[in-house]
C-alpha cells in the first residue's frame, strides 16, 4: 500500500471505532476524519467544505423539513386516528399502525413518522389492554423497511443516488428503489406483524395494568409532605390503600438528605420527602386527595406557569439529544427555568436515585412540567420526542390537503425533469413557508444538524478514498478472497458486511463508506455497478440488531421496555429473510 492509502485507511479506521464506541458524537467524529484528511493532504483545502453544497446533503435536510410540515398538519395523525378501531385483536392492532408507518416512511422521514404513530400506539395499548412492547418493536422495524421503497424515505437512499449520479452522470429516480425496496417491505410487514413480535421476550409482551397512558414508563417521582397534609403522623404501614391510586412509596427524604429506604413503621413527618413510583394519570388526583405537593426539580427561580397553561408532558431523549450525559441543570438552563422535571422511567423500570442525581440516557422517558404554550419548542430544543397527543387544530383539515398537495406536486416537479429532486424540495419548503404551514425559525429547527455535518464532512473522506486507489485495491483484495464464487455470493456478502456495519454506526455514514467499495467491486469484476449500489442501498437500511443502529430503535427502547438483547431476536431473522429476498430482486431488476 502507498503513503496516502495507509494515511486514509488509518483515518477510516479510527473514524470507524470512534463511532462504534460512541464517546464522541458522530458528527464531531466525521468533522475530525475530514480535518485529518486536508492535514495530510489527501483532501484539498479548498474542497473540504464541498460536502455542505452536495445534492445529497441539500435533500437530506430539505427532506427533514418536508417530514415537520407534514407533521405538523397532521397528514399521517389523520390517517392514524382513522385505523385505530382496527385494534381489535393483537395481530390486527400490530399491522393496521405498523401498515401507516411503513407507508409513511416511504415519504418522510421514518423517524418522524415513528414519531407521530407512538403516541397512537400507547394510547390504544393502554385501551386495549396490551404491553406497549407487544406494538413498539414492529412500529419501529416497520418505519425502516418503508424507508428502502423510495428516493427520499430514508439518507442512504438519497446518498446512494448521488454516489451514483458521480459515477454514471445519473442518479437514481424517485421510485427506483421500489423494484427491491416494496417486495422487501412487503415480506418484512408479513413477518413482523404474523411472527416476529412473537419473538419479544415474554416478560415484554405482559400487559401491566397500572392505569398510565405510558404503562411501560412507572416514573420515578418526588411529593413533600406540608404540615395540613392528614399523612403526618401516620406510619407507611397505613398507606396500603395508595395502591388503588396506582402509587408505591419507596423510600422517604428529609428537605436536604439523600432518599432512603424505610419499614412499614415509619412515620410520616412534616417536610419529609415521599419517594413514589407513579404513573402521571395519577399524580394530581393523589396530590389532591392526601393535599401532597408534588416536588420538581425545579430551581427557586422556576417561571411558574399559569394555571390555565399548565401542562405535564412526556418526551423520549433521542439518542442525538443533548440531553445524553446531562443532569436536570442542564434543563433548567436551555429552557430558561421554565420546564421542570418530574419524573423518569428508564427502559421500562423506575429508577431509585433522586431526580437532582440523575444523569440522562439515550431512551429515558421524561415527564416535564412547563407552559403548554412553550412545551413542543422546548422539547425540540432539548431533543425529545413527544409522547403526547397535539391539540386539534380549527385549520387541520385544510393543512392536510395543503400540505400534502404541495408535497405531491414537489414530487412530480422532481420526477418529470422539470427542476432536480433538491430544487423541486427546496420549493416546497418556500411553499411551506409562505402558506404559514410552517415558520421561518422553525425550518432551521427541524433540520437535523448532527447528521447534515456527517454527510458533509464524510462526502470528501469518502471520495479520498477513491482517489487514493483505496476502494480499488481493497475491492481487488475482496475479490481475489471469494475467488470462485459466484456473483450472487459476492453481493451477498457485500449486502451483508453493510447490514452488520449500520447496526453500529450511522446508516448514513455506512451508505458512504460502502458505496464507493460496492462500485469498486463491481469494476473489478466487469459488471453492472447498479446491483452493487442498491445492495448497500438496502443493508445501510438494515438496523434490525441493536437499539443503537437507528435512532428509530433507540426511541421505543424506553416505552417499549426492552433490553438491548431484544433486537436481535426480531432483526436477526428478519435480516436473513431480507438477505434470501434482495439478492434475487435486485439482480432481476438491476442485471449484471
Amino acid at each position: 500500500m502507498s503513503t496516502p492509502q495507509l494515511l486514509i485507511s488509518g483515518i477510516l479506521f479510527l473514524a470507524m471505532v470512534s463511532f462504534v464506541w460512541g464517546k464522541w458524537r458522530y458528527d464531531l467524529v466525521a468533522m475530525f476524519a475530514l480535518m485529518a484528511c486536508v492535514v495530510a493532504g489527501l483532501v484539498e483545502a479548498d474542497a473540504a467544505f464541498a460536502g455542505f453544497g452536495h445534492p445529497a446533503v441539500v435533500t437530506v435536510a430539505a427532506v427533514l423539513i418536508i417530514s415537520s410540515a407534514l407533521r405538523d398538519a397532521g397528514v399521517v395523525d389523520e390517517v392514524a386516528s382513522r385505523i385505530s378501531h382496527l385494534t381489535t385483536s393483537p395481530i390486527l392492532h400490530i399491522a393496521s399502525l405498523t401498515a401507516v408507518v411503513t407507508v409513511a416512511s416511504a415519504f418522510m422521514n421514518n423517524v418522524g413518522a415513528l414519531a407521530l404513530l407512538l403516541p397512537i400506539a400507547m394510547s390504544t395499548a393502554q385501551e386495549r389492554k396490551r404491553s406497549p412492547g407487544l406494538i413498539l418493536m414492529p412500529l419501529a422495524f416497520g418505519s425502516l423497511l418503508g424507508g428502502m421503497m423510495t428516493l427520499i424515505g430514508t439518507p442512504p437512499n438519497i446518498i446512494i443516488a448521488s454516489i451514483r449520479a458521480d459515477y454514471a452522470g445519473e442518479p437514481f429516480g424517485m421510485f427506483d428503489f421500489a423494484p427491491v425496496g416494496l417486495p422487501i417491505a412487503v415480506v418484512g410487514f408479513a413477518f413482523v406483524t404474523l411472527l416476529g413480535w412473537r419473538l419479544i421476550p415474554r416478560a415484554r409482551l405482559e400487559f401491566k395494568d397500572d392505569g398510565s397512558a405510558l404503562s411501560s414508563g412507572v416514573y420515578l417521582t418526588e411529593a413533600s409532605v406540608p404540615a395540613s397534609s392528614a399523612l403526618v403522623g401516620k406510619t407507611l404501614g397505613d398507606l396500603d390503600g395508595f395502591g388503588e391510586d396506582n402509587i408505591e412509596v419507596i423510600g422517604v427524604a428529609g428537605k436536604r438528605r439523600f432518599a432512603r429506604a424505610v419499614r412499614a413503621d415509619y412515620p410520616i413527618a412534616e417536610e419529609d420527602i415521599l419517594i413514589l413510583r407513579a404513573n402521571p394519570d395519577d399524580l394530581k388526583s393523589f396530590m389532591d386527595k392526601h393535599k401532597l405537593e408534588l416536588r420538581s426539580t425545579a430551581s427557586p427561580t422556576f417561571i411558574q406557569p399559569s394555571p390555565d397553561n399548565e401542562i405535564m408532558a412526556e418526551g423520549v431523549v433521542r439518542n442525538d439529544s443533548q440531553l445524553v450525559g446531562k443532569g436536570v441543570e442542564h434543563i433548567r438552563r436551555q429552557t430558561g427555568r421554565t420546564l421542570a422535571l418530574v419524573g423518569l422511567a428508564r427502559h421500562g423500570r423506575p429508577v431509585t436515585q433522586r431526580l437532582r442525581q440523575q444523569i440522562f440516557r439515550e431512551g429515558d422517558v421524561l415527564l416535564l412540567h412547563g407552559d403548554s404554550d412553550s412545551v413542543d419548542g422546548q422539547f425540540g430544543i432539548l431533543g425529545l420526542w413527544p409522547l403526547m397527543r397535539r391539540p386539534i387544530n380549527l385549520n387541520r383539515t385544510r393543512k392536510i390537503a395543503l400540505a400534502s398537495g404541495i408535497f405531491f406536486a414537489a414530487i412530480l416537479l422532481g420526477i418529470s425533469g422539470f427542476v432536480s429532486l433538491p430544487v423541486a424540495f427546496i420549493l416546497a419548503v418556500g411553499a411551506y413557508v409562505l402558506t404559514g404551514i410552517l415558520t421561518a425559525r422553525k425550518i432551521y429547527d427541524d433540520i437535523d444538524w448532527p447528521v447534515i455535518v456527517l454527510l458533509a464532512a464524510m462526502i470528501p473522506v469518502g471520495n479520498a478514498l477513491t482517489t487514493t486507489g483505496t476502494t480499488q485495491l481493497v475491492a481487488q483484495s475482496l475479490i481475489s478472497a471469494t475467488e470462485g464464487l459466484s456473483i450472487p455470493i459476492i453481493l451477498s456478502l457485500l449486502l451483508i458486511v453493510t447490514m452488520l456495519l449500520s447496526d453500529v454506526i450511522n446508516n448514513a455514514a455506512t451508505a458512504l463508506v460502502m458505496a464507493p467499495l460496492g462500485i469498486a467491486m463491481a469494476e473489478a469484476l466487469n459488471v453492472n455497478v447498479d446491483p452493487f449500489l442498491m445492495a448497500v442501498a438496502v443493508g445501510a437500511s438494515c438496523a434490525f440488531l441493536t437499539p443503537i443502529g437507528h435512532q428509530c430503535n433507540t426511541l421505543v427502547m424506553g416505552p417499549g421496555g426492552y433490553k438491548f438483547s431484544d433486537y436481535w431476536r426480531v432483526g436477526l431473522p428478519l435480516e436473513i429473510i431480507i438477505v434470501i429476498i434482495s439478492v434475487p430482486t435486485i439482480l432481476w431488476a438491476w442485471p449484471l
